[in-house]
């Protein structure tokens, strides 16, 4: 009985350390640094020497809480409440990372197969919270740190991250830590942000919640003026945040056609397209010559603006997910891979879109809603990832 309650004992110590861990990696690997983004690869690790199932919960959702910590506040900004619904989502969030990894987990096994078998297991964990269904919440997910890791490697460099994962849920984890914060150590010596393609531009606003809110023709006439003050320059593609534009109606069609004649300017701007049974958070493409809906975005932010129960219902309302469309759309002969927002916290819409080899990135968010938060900066960190991992120029355009 001594012998039973020492060993539990130390069970109970080395799961406190490792939940402390896992909470510590967390909110340093999703701080909003890029570089920082490999520390999170030492969660498989903790994940692997979990002592038990309910240990091994208590590690994922340190990690996973840690990392999305931002959410309750950015909740109660958007709907200028109390923290409470925050936290509800916050957990609800957090529930589908822990139930894979819970699921998936294994003791510490005693065979080289069976120590394979649990690198596979993690891997196919991570392919869950990657894809939809679980995948809508994926977050914070290690794979990430790629791009830090291996910039300019591409699917090879994937590849070589997702072996290195593998490997971390091993007894060689100390010796793959040591190879990839090798890695690690290179690439920041060595670290350059993501270009800007030629003739390009991204410009950033701080207009906080009235953006999309505001549909005043001096709204319009602002922006206009923001966007001809690069037109004296070799700027040809100028890209406004998300919802720059509110509502996509053929007069905000008309005043901004009018207004870039004669100009050899094309913008790339956020906009939402009411529909039927609700509405397309879109970003669209406008010129002297046309203008069209330049592309729909895929994963709106479940909850606030994803509300799928609503047409389950019978009711209209919220915003439509194209989940796989769209992936690549074309712009002046480019071939560009556009991301809106939430898309840019989570993996496969941007794995999705290198899959058609785009040659330019192109990311919008409206982060009003995240003040106080390092949201924002979590998702450019991870655009930039992507960005330097396939060796693609990046324009990015934000209100706050």
């Amino acid at each position: 009985m001594p012998g039973r309650s020492s060993h539990s004992t130390h069970d109970r110590i080395r799961s406190a350390i490792l939940i402390a861990l896992a909470i510590i990696i967390g909110a340093i690997g999703w701080s909003g640094f890029v570089l920082a983004l490999p520390a999170a690869m030492l969660f498989p690790a903790l994940w692997a020497m979990s002592a038990s199932r309910w240990a091994a919960a208590l590690v994922s959702a340190g990690y996973f809480l840690a990392a999305s910590r931002g959410l309750p506040q950015g909740v109660a900004n958007f709907y200028a409440a109390d923290l409470w619904p925050g936290l509800l989502l916050w957990l609800a969030a957090s529930a589908s990372f822990v139930i894979v990894h819970v699921m998936l987990w294994t003791g510490r096994p005693g065979k080289a197969q069976s120590e394979a078998g649990r690198a596979a297991r993690y891997l196919v964990a991570a392919v869950l919270m990657a894809l939809p269904p679980f995948g809508i919440t994926g977050w914070a997910q290690p794979i990430t740190a790629a791009g830090v890791l291996f910039p300019g490697w591409g699917w090879w460099g994937l590849i070589a991250t997702a072996a290195g994962l593998a490997m971390m849920t091993s007894r060689s984890w100390p010796a793959a830590a040591v190879v990839l914060t090798g890695f690690w150590f290179w690439s920041a010596a060595s670290w350059t942000a993501p270009t800007l393609p030629e003739g390009w531009k991204g410009v950033d606003i701080e207009l906080g919640q009235s953006l999309g809110r505001e549909a005043s023709l001096q709204h319009h006439r602002d922006l206009i003026a923001t966007v001809l003050s690069f037109s004296e320059s070799s700027t040809r593609y100028v890209v406004l945040p998300e919802s720059a534009l509110g509502f996509w109606t053929p007069t905000v069609e008309r005043v901004w056609r009018d207004a870039l004649r004669d100009r050899d300017i094309t913008v790339i701007a956020g906009a939402a397209v009411l529909e039927s049974r609700g509405y397309d958070n879109v970003l669209v493409a406008i010129s002297a010559r046309e203008a069209r809906i330049f592309y729909r975005e895929r994963m709106p932010v479940p909850g606030s603006m994803w509300q799928p129960w609503r047409a389950w219902t019978g009711y209209a309302g919220g915003a439509r997910a194209h989940l796989f469309a769209n992936p690549v759309v074309g712009a002046g002969g480019n071939r560009i891979a556009a991301l809106i927002c939430y898309e840019q916290l989570i993996v496969w819409p941007a794995l999705q879109s290198m899959l058609q080899a785009p040659e330019i990135i192109v990311a919008t968010g409206n982060g009003w809603w995240t003040s106080g938060t390092s949201i924002v900066a979590i998702q450019q960190a991870s655009t930039i990832a992507w960005a330097k991992l396939f060796g693609l120029p990046l324009v990015s355009a934000f209100n706050r």
